[in-house]
C-alpha cells in the first residue's frame, strides 16, 4: 500500500517526469499535492497501471488534489540543456504553477536541482511509494501520451500513438527510412549512422 505522506503535518508535493529516455517529443513533469487521506486502489507507478485505468485515475486526481500542474520542456531545449536538467526544468515549472506553496517536496530519483528555498527529499521508485508521486506520474504519463497523440497526426509513420516516442523497433525503422523530424532529440544519437557507431564502440568494449 502506498504511503500517504513523508513528513506527518507538511504540505507535501510529489513531483515526477514522464518521456525522459524518449527519442522524441517533449518531457513532462507534474507536481501533485493530495489531502492526506487520499487512496485510491489502483493508484501506483504509472508504468505498473494499465492506460485505461491511468486516464481514469487522472479525473480523480484532477478532482480531488488540493492542487496540481503540468509542463513540459520541448526537444529542442533537452538538446540545449541536456535531459537530466530538461526534467528538473519542467518539475520546476510544474511547482511554479501550484496554487499553494508547498512545505515540502518528494521527488521521484535520486537527484534533484533544490526548488526556491522548499526542503526535497529524493527517493528511489517513489512513484510506486508515495501517493502524491504516484499521482505525479500519473498526470505526467497521461499528459505526455495525449501530446504524442497529437503529434502522431502530423507524422504517423513514426507511430507515435502506440510507442509515444519511445525507441522501439518500429520507430527506429520509420527514422531509418523517413530520417528525423522537429519533434526528435538530435543530441540522443537516434539517426542510423549515429546508432551504428554507438553499437560499434560497444562491440569494442573490453569484456
Amino acid at each position: 500500500m502506498l504511503k500517504r505522506f513523508h513528513t506527518k503535518h507538511l504540505l507535501e508535493a510529489g513531483c515526477d517526469e514522464a518521456g525522459r529516455g524518449c527519442y522524441a517529443g517533449p518531457v513532462f513533469a507534474a507536481a501533485v499535492m493530495l489531502p492526506p487521506d487520499f487512496r485510491h486502489p489502483l493508484l501506483n507507478d504509472s508504468k505498473q497501471v494499465a492506460p485505461e485505468d491511468r486516464e481514469m485515475l487522472r479525473v480523480v486526481i484532477e478532482k480531488k488534489a488540493v492542487c496540481y500542474a503540468v509542463a513540459r520542456i520541448d526537444s529542442e531545449e533537452i538538446d540545449t540543456i541536456n535531459i537530466l536538467k530538461a526534467s528538473f526544468k519542467a518539475m520546476h515549472l510544474a511547482l511554479d504553477q501550484l496554487s499553494i506553496r508547498p512545505q515540502s517536496l518528494l521527488i521521484d530519483g535520486n537527484r534533484f536541482t533544490p526548488y526556491q528555498d522548499i526542503p526535497h527529499h529524493c527517493i528511489i521508485q517513489g512513484d510506486g511509494l508515495y501517493t502524491s508521486i504516484a499521482a505525479a506520474s500519473i498526470l505526467a504519463k497521461t499528459y505526455r501520451d495525449a501530446y504524442m497523440l497529437q503529434l502522431h497526426e502530423e507524422f504517423p509513420h513514426y507511430q507515435w500513438n502506440s510507442n509515444k516516442g519511445y525507441g522501439t523497433l518500429a520507430h527506429r525503422r520509420a527514422i531509418e527510412t523517413h530520417g528525423i523530424c522537429q519533434y526528435h532529440r538530435k543530441s540522443f544519437n537516434i539517426l542510423p549512422k549515429q546508432m551504428e557507431l554507438f553499437r560499434e564502440a560497444e562491440a569494442k568494449q573490453p569484456l
